[in-house]
């Protein structure tokens, strides 16, 4: 197994922040091993509210469970680093997190992706693309207008919210650390408040903040932002599940996943009326208006079949931008 330098750096330091998110999802009982434990344990990195998240996935777990008939423990791990620890000591059996973080998750533990978000019933429709976004008036209508600006990004790991903007940026002939004032924000919600209170002159974000996730919390409306760059689509965040697990249960987690979806979750009674929500209409008039549950982080319809392949764009991104957190030299 090829093995990334900076990662393992990361991963070394991500144990104490693991800790400290409260109960660490690394006991065992004695008499289980990781590949035939008598639970599973589930981790999800929180963007801004841990309870809200973990609510979300209630549905998801509760299926888990159905398929495979063991009790799944669901924890908030604080970073995308401290869930890869975890799981290069088998101590995460199921994690959904970024794409990048399968990237890197994938050259130091045991893990395979089984499923990505599918945002509506049709297929692929969980990819999604980076957004460049500045202030109606800012006179930014182009990356060529970047240079000299302060300009917002989340994190350097990010898929969305730095290495496709920074691609981008590098094969239009800037630097995205020399050419503008980098900001790293810690997170999408952040990066586009940042933005709109005038401490960035641009951010790079998820589209889904800017065109859904916000806009719904009340955050951001209709005009606050201008969008001047769009990447090209990102494939959708993966559930990943450890491959050190029995065949009878990764299988198990697999038919979870194809065989419920936010509406036919309500009719297996994985969520609590007050926990629903009405289908959005762009989810088609077959299932427009139905209740349905909160299916994960991003609000998917489903979770469709996933491969390692799903990712290669990834890589190509950490090829042309050879950033630090992609090289094995770093």
């Amino acid at each position: 197994m090829r093995t990334h330098l900076k990662a393992l750096g990361i991963l070394a330091a991500a144990t104490i922040a693991l800790t400290a998110c409260g109960e660490s999802p690394n006991a065992r009982p004695a008499d289980t091993t990781s590949d035939s434990p008598s639970e599973l344990v589930f981790a999800v990195v929180p963007t801004d509210n841990s309870e809200e998240l973990l609510a979300s996935f209630e549905p998801v777990v509760a299926a888990i469970e159905e398929e495979t008939g063991l009790p799944v423990e669901i924890q908030a791990v604080s970073n995308n680093a401290g869930v890869i620890e975890a799981q290069v000591s088998e101590r995460v059996d199921i994690a959904v997190y970024g794409a990048f973080s399968y990237y890197l998750a994938s050259d130091v533990a045991e893990v395979e992706p089984v499923a990505k978000d599918q945002l509506s019933p049709e297929p692929g429709s969980g990819s999604i693309s980076s957004f460049g976004i500045t202030a109606p008036g800012s006179g930014i209508t182009s990356l060529e207008d970047l240079p000299g600006k302060d300009v917002c990004f989340t994190d350097p790991a990010s898929t969305t919210g730095y290495l496709a903007a920074a691609a981008a940026l590098m094969e239009a002939d800037i630097d995205p650390e020399e050419d503008l004032n980098p900001v790293f924000a810690g997170s999408h919600d952040v990066a586009v408040t940042q933005m709109i209170a005038g401490d960035c002159d641009a951010a790079f974000v998820a589209e889904t903040f800017v065109t859904e996730l916000l806009p719904a919390r009340g955050i951001i409306k209709d005009g606050d932002t201008e969008t001047f760059f769009t990447s090209d689509p990102i494939p959708g965040t993966p559930m990943v599940v450890g491959s050190w697990l029995s065949q009878d249960i990764r299988d198990g987690v697999v038919r979870a996943m194809e065989q419920y979806d936010a509406v036919s979750a309500v009719e297996a009674g994985f969520c609590e009326e007050d926990a629903q929500r009405e289908a959005p209409a762009p989810w088609g008039e077959d299932v427009a208006g139905s209740p349905a549950c909160e299916w994960g982080g991003t609000g998917a319809f489903a979770f469709e079949p996933a491969t390692d392949a799903d990712y290669d764009p990834i890589r190509e991104i950490c090829e042309t931008t050879q950033a630090e957190v992609c090289r094995d030299d770093a």
